[in-house]
Formats: structure tokens, sequence, C-alpha cells
């Protein structure tokens, strides 16, 4: 049986839809507590599949989370072993970082369901499954591309919004894995700062539900051919 493992730092903020589609691709899924686990012990380089999940932190907030410095050094243990990881929202910003790139506050918070504009790579890459469906974006701070990596998406307010680093390594900012028939968790759990933005969770509600099938669907869809051209025997390399 193929193993994912998944970092997780809210205990809402999970793989959510993207969990029954690994189960039904044959993975063993295995939570890890990103800020109670010993991370310098943790292997990184075993799981078939590494998966670093979304908090509300910043990928450089070493001072104040020590953790994240340790959660940095497990990205770039699996970036060298070159085999498959995906990063979402903070994963995808830590991704960024271990590989050179700026990752800043933008200034203002981008919350809510909106449409990505997917570049002529992100329309050929496993994202094109996505088209016009408004995904679900939660976040303040953005990353710039790394060298060496390709954008595929971006939104008005964030311009990247998605990065591939060779065909094992994907970067989301915005939030595919979030099941819209659990927002009860994400209104509840970031109430403040829905609170601090004006928004109403009445709306997002509303959108979540209207949305809900169609968002199963195309992250399934775009999920399923990413872990369809990955290389999860790609041998150790150093970057």
């Amino acid at each position: 049986m193929k193993t994912v493992v998944a970092l997780r730092h809210l205990q809402f903020e999970d793989l959510g839809t993207l969990e029954p589609l690994l189960q039904e691709l044959g993975y063993q899924v295995t939570y890890v507590d990103a800020t109670q686990a010993n991370l310098a012990r943790l292997d990184a380089i075993g799981p078939d599949l590494l998966v670093i999940l979304g908090g509300p932190i910043g990928a450089f907030d070493d001072d104040t989370y020590p953790f994240i410095a340790e959660e940095a050094a497990l990205v770039k243990t699996r970036l060298q072993s070159r085999r498959p990881l995906l990063g979402i929202c903070l994963g995808a910003q830590l991704i960024a970082r271990v590989l050179g790139a700026t990752v800043s506050p933008m200034g203002y918070k981008e919350i809510g369901f909106a449409p990505l504009s997917l570049t002529t790579a992100g329309l050929n890459s496993p994202l094109a499954a996505l088209g016009d469906i408004p995904v679900l974006h939660w976040h303040g701070d953005q990353f710039e591309i790394p060298q060496g990596a390709t954008r595929l998406a971006g939104t008005e307010r964030c311009p990247n919004q998605a990065f591939a680093y060779g065909r094992n390594v994907l970067g989301l900012q915005f939030h595919l894995e979030a099941d819209p028939g659990r927002i009860e968790q994400w209104l509840v759990g970031h109430a403040n700062e829905i609170g601090q933005v004006g928004l109403d969770p009445r709306q997002l509600r509303a959108q979540a539900h209207q949305l809900q099938g169609a968002l199963e669907r195309v992250a399934r869809e775009a999920m399923s051919t990413w872990l369809e051209h990955t290389v999860i025997d790609a041998p150790e390399a150093v970057l």
C-alpha cells in the first residue's frame, strides 16, 4: 500500500475532499500535528506522498513559532529526494521559502470563493480541470514563483496562486482540498478573521453549498491527474 503523510497545523484544515480520493487510489493516510510532533525525527523521504497543509501563520515566523524552522528543514529534505510533494497555502509558502523565493504579506486578506486565471502552462497542467469554477481562497500572505518553477495560476488580488517544480512538486496558494460540506468548521475556526475583514459568513456558507458538487468533482480530477504523472520512485538528488 502506498503512503501519504499530511502535516496539519489546524485540526479542520485537513485533506478534505482529497482524502477519500487518496484512499481510493490505494494510499494509507497518516496525519502529523506539525505543532506537536518532533519534526526533526520525522521521515521526510519514506512516504510516497508528503502534503504540507495550511495554517494561519507565516512561512518565516520562526521566532514566534520555532517549529516552522524544523518544518522548513523537513521540506528541504523532501525536495532533495525529488519524491512527490504537495503544498497548500502555508505549505506552498514553505516550499517557496526553501526554494529561495520571497514570501510576504499582501497587506490585505483574500478570503472567499473566486475563479483562477490559468496561465498557458496551467491550461496544460492538471489544474486545467478547474476551469472557471470558483475555488476557496483564505490567506493574507503570498509567494513569489521560485527560480526553476513554473507559474500555473493567479487571481487579480494575488497573481501567484500555483506553481509546479518539476513533475513531483506542486504548490497551491488556494484551498483545492477544502470540503464545502464542512465549511462551518472554517467559519467558526476563523470567525475572528472573517469579522476583521467584514465578510458575512452567511454568504460564504451559501457559496460553499452552491459549489459543493462542482468543487468536489474538479478537485478529484485535478489531483488524480497530478498523481498519475508523478514519479514515486524518483532517485534522491541534491538541489
